[in-house]
């Protein structure tokens, strides 16, 4: 029994993780486009008292021949909109580009997510990693890795200025004397920086949060620097302890020279869960979800994480070389843990790593029984591999419902989770503080 417990997001990838889920018989793809739907799932993620659930984006994604599901989705901002009125506890985290938006409209709708939650909003800071988002914003050429990133953090560097251009205390709203504001409390933003030039205030008073909670996705050289530097979780993909233990050493240990202490920042490896009550059930399930995959999306979802137009192939051949990368600023960290990956899992076949891949894209993948799954996830956790995973089910809502009925009461049981919600804010849940407003002596109070 340990007193230390973990942090875990709900990954929503609907209608499931695997690229085959929506042909498995109990998920109804059309519902992943009604409110009824999310806020069931949303409620089952919060049943099992999950930090937060969490929800990707990628624009321009290429079609998967006839069988496309991944570009068929709704704006996450406006679903986490609609499920903060009907949870209560659970955080609302959404995927929001630096590199097709603007500081101020960012700004102000995470601001409003997070005053009609209660302090629940989180915002997963992305570069757009994929090229053919440019084409959908009229730009002619995709922003190459490096500048993406020096973007990236002057972005997020105005955008808390804007969050903090008036600070809850303004609102003395004094009917009798007729004194809406303090002004004193009012902080104009004058920007002037390499990519954004900015005045004046956001429309909103500072959160219940102080400012939603800064998420990441990025293992780079300059992920891992924006991470130390400004982000409070950050999700990332690894397959062996030894890998992610480094991986936590090495960004662990980039928050001091940024004044940051070790828990100001939660690292969450993404984790593909399959579990039944039996190892033989969880193995039959993961097989015939494989069984759902034709062979040209498989070599089509291949190609999208190895940068090799896979499109005709034999799916019975090998793994080819890498492509040429065009952008040579790009370290490609995905496509060489998947490459990695093959090689030591001993996979001589195009099919046998898209098979092996059609759920985790990279990420750790566990297939067995509410034991196995825990002992594994209790591994990395008590050895300074993760504070805590980003959980990614199969399917919806069955894989959901099954991590929630029988990982979760495993975890609980062995004292690695929560019974209860600490907290009704995010960062209250997830253990950070709230950040110390720049023109106030005292750190905002926290909302719990």
């Amino acid at each position: 029994m340990t007193n230390k417990q973990m942090k875990l997001g709900a990954f929503f990838n609907l209608p499931g993780h695997h690229v085959a889920s929506w042909r498995y018989p109990s998920t109804d793809p059309r519902r992943t486009l009604d409110l009824e739907y999310l806020k069931e799932l949303a409620q089952t993620a919060e049943r099992g008292k999950f930090d937060m659930i969490f929800f990707a984006d990628i624009l321009g994604l290429k079609r998967l021949g006839n069988f496309a599901t991944s570009t068929i989705k709704l704006d996450p901002l406006i679903i986490i909109s609609a499920l903060a009125a009907v949870t209560r506890n659970i955080g609302l985290t959404a995927t929001l580009t630096t590199t097709y938006n603007e500081p101020f409209q960012v700004a102000r709708k995470f601001a409003a997510i997070d005053h009609l939650s209660g302090g629940r909003a989180g915002w997963n800071v992305v570069t757009s990693g994929n090229e053919k988002e440019a084409q959908l914003f009229g730009k002619e050429k995709h922003l190459e890795h490096a500048r993406r990133y020096e973007r990236a953090e002057e972005f997020v560097e105005l955008t808390k200025k804007l969050w903090f251009s008036i600070e809850e205390e303004a609102l003395v709203i004094d009917k009798e004397n007729g004194r809406f504001l303090d002004v004193d409390k009012v902080h104009p933003v004058d920007h002037q920086g390499e990519w954004f030039k900015v005045q004046g205030l956001l429309d909103a008073p500072s959160t219940p949060q102080g400012y939603p909670v800064i998420v990441q996705a990025g293992s780079s050289e300059a992920g891992k620097e924006l991470a130390a530097k400004t982000a409070e979780v950050i999700f990332t993909a690894w397959q062996t302890l030894e890998e992610a233990q480094a991986f936590y050493r090495d960004v662990k240990g980039r928050l001091a020279k940024y004044g940051r202490q070790p828990d100001d920042l939660k690292i969450m490896p993404g984790v593909f869960i399959t579990v039944a009550r039996t190892e033989a059930e969880a193995i039959a399930k993961r097989k015939e979800l494989n069984s759902y995959i034709s062979p040209e999306v498989g070599l089509e979802y291949l190609s999208n994480f190895i940068g090799v137009d896979l499109s005709g192939y034999d799916v019975d051949a090998p793994l080819p070389a890498s492509g040429e990368n065009e952008d040579k600023t790009n370290p490609q960290t995905r496509t060489n843990i998947i490459r990695a990956l093959a090689e030591r899992e001993g996979l001589s076949t195009l099919r046998e790593v898209y098979e092996f891949i059609a759920g985790a894209r990279g990420h750790r993948e566990i297939v067995g029984t509410p034991a196995q799954i825990a002992d594994q996830l209790e591994e990395w956790f008590l050895n300074d591999g993760a504070d805590g995973f980003n959980i990614m089910p199969p399917t919806f809502p069955e894989g959901l419902n099954d991590i929630v009925e029988l990982v979760i009461p495993e975890l609980q049981r062995r004292g690695l989770f929560r019974t209860e919600y600490e907290s009704h804010t995010l960062r209250g849940n997830l253990g950070l503080s709230v950040p110390v407003h720049p023109y106030s002596k005292q750190p905002q109070q926290s909302h719990q």
